[in-house]
């Protein structure tokens, strides 16, 4: 391991004091080895103790700058004061009952907020679960339950979740899907955003066209009969596909054609919503009306809650035919309003200025730097892929993943996303000092990195 930088000892940014990892976490990281699952991916070995804000501390005292939100989790930052509160009241009064089986106020009033704001306009109902995967079944079952179709339309590179069906519609990383088929019949997977001739999208606009004409002339005509097809599954940020932002043509163009064949659009915000774009949706980038939303990650600060709102009159499904023993917890419930609240306050306003910040810094990098690629993103979600050479543009994974580790080793949790790309996904707390201490990280680790 290379010598840590020595660093300020501001309380907002970060201070390694030990080695990495640190006797404590080393321990820690041998007892996990031990009994945890080893499907879990560890890029590098950060044990967290507790967090403020961006900042969170490791089991050894050392303080961190985190940029992954907890993969782009708590939007409102760690253990954010008013959160807190509003779980420890809630945790108080009543932590369980099953909303499933008997009516919360709360859960109620978190219904009305996600219908009142959810993008589109028009009445909404909503079905509560735990998870985005959780979130993204209750739409394909409702999808499949409204149109009584069967087929389903996603893209290459998407990520929607680990469990059976989600991971049908999962194309992020082959591993995800080794060894557990036969998955759901009838998912039809096409190019997101870039036509399949142009693996990089080099004329974006006629590119994204190309992609929509590929799944009318292609898909439909031989695979999928539209009169089959339920649904099209889509990110309006590609997130573990490598942070991909498409022109708006690509959703202008899906979005009639969906609506010709009266196909339903699904759209998946888990990771896109709530803030993290400097909109409360992503969607509204790009006029986008989903059909069916799925929300989860940043809507309730780290408590467990995933949601699907949908159009009043496609939520007609019978009693007994979708629900969750703990989804909309009281406890997470009343996380979610306050979250909400935090974020319409003053953190989405601050994650589309700080996000800007962010970008401005960041938009020379494939100028200054022979290994970027692209910089790419939306607010507070920035995507920097990492190419061998600018001129062939070829992937280059061991290098990204090594900028990765050289980051923690300075104070700087990020991550990687999709084959060769950094994301940046920081709370939406985060200020211009961070957001600039993280720049200069990073510019450091590019320049080790290519040595």
């Amino acid at each position: 391991m290379e010598k840590a930088i020595p660093k300020t000892a501001r309380p907002d940014l970060p201070q390694i004091r030990t080695r990495l990892p640190g006797p404590r976490a080393q321990e820690v990281i041998e007892r996990d080895h031990r009994f945890v699952s080893p499907s879990y991916t560890r890029p590098y070995p950060f044990v967290a103790a507790r967090g403020q804000g961006a900042i969170i501390e490791d089991v050894d005292g050392n303080r961190f700058l985190d940029f992954n939100a907890g993969i782009a989790v708590v939007a409102t930052g760690h253990c954010h004061p008013r959160i807190v509160e509003a779980i420890r009241r809630q945790a108080e009064r009543l932590i369980h009952m099953s909303g499933t089986d008997f009516y919360y106020e709360n859960l109620v009033r978190l219904a009305e907020k996600l219908a009142a704001i959810a993008p589109g306009g028009g009445a909404r109902r909503v079905s509560f679960g735990n998870s985005g995967a959780e979130a993204i079944e209750a739409a394909l079952k409702l999808a499949r339950y409204h149109t009584g179709r069967q087929r389903f339309i996603a893209f290459l590179g998407c990520f929607h979740g680990r469990t059976l069906g989600a991971l049908s519609l999962t194309a992020s990383k082959s591993v995800q899907r080794e060894g557990f088929g036969p998955l759901l019949a009838g998912v039809h997977h096409v190019p997101y955003a870039y036509c399949y001739r142009c693996a990089y999208g080099k004329q974006p606009e006629t590119c994204a066209v190309e992609c929509v004409k590929f799944i009318e002339d292609e898909v439909l005509r031989t695979a999928a009969p539209p009169a089959e097809v339920a649904g099209i599954v889509v990110e309006p940020v590609q997130g573990e596909g490598g942070y991909v932002v498409p022109p708006p043509k690509f959703f202008e163009e899906l979005q009639e054609l969906a609506r010709r064949h009266g196909i339903l659009l699904v759209v998946d915000e888990v990771q896109s919503g709530m803030g993290r774009t400097g909109k409360m949706w992503a969607c509204e980038h790009f006029g986008l009306e989903p059909d069916i939303l799925a929300v989860a990650k940043g809507i309730a600060s780290g408590l467990p809650l995933g949601v699907t709102v949908a159009r009043a009159e496609l939520m007609r499904w019978k009693p007994g035919a979708h629900a969750s023993t703990f989804g909309g917890n009281p406890v997470a419930v009343e996380a979610a309003l306050a979250t909400i609240e935090v974020l319409e306050q003053e953190l989405i306003e601050n994650a589309a200025r700080v996000g800007q910040h962010l970008l401005d810094r960041l938009r020379d990098w494939p100028q200054r730097f022979r290994h970027v690629g692209e910089v790419r993103g939306l607010g507070l979600m920035i995507g920097i892929e990492i190419v061998r050479d600018q001129q062939t543009r070829e992937r280059a994974p061991e290098l990204r993943d090594r900028i990765v580790q050289l980051a923690f080793e300075r104070g700087l949790l990020i991550l990687g996303a999709g084959p060769n790309s950094i994301r940046l996904c920081p709370p939406l707390v985060i200020s211009r000092d961070q957001a600039d201490f993280a720049v200069e990280t990073l510019e450091e680790c590019l320049r080790m990195a290519a040595d």
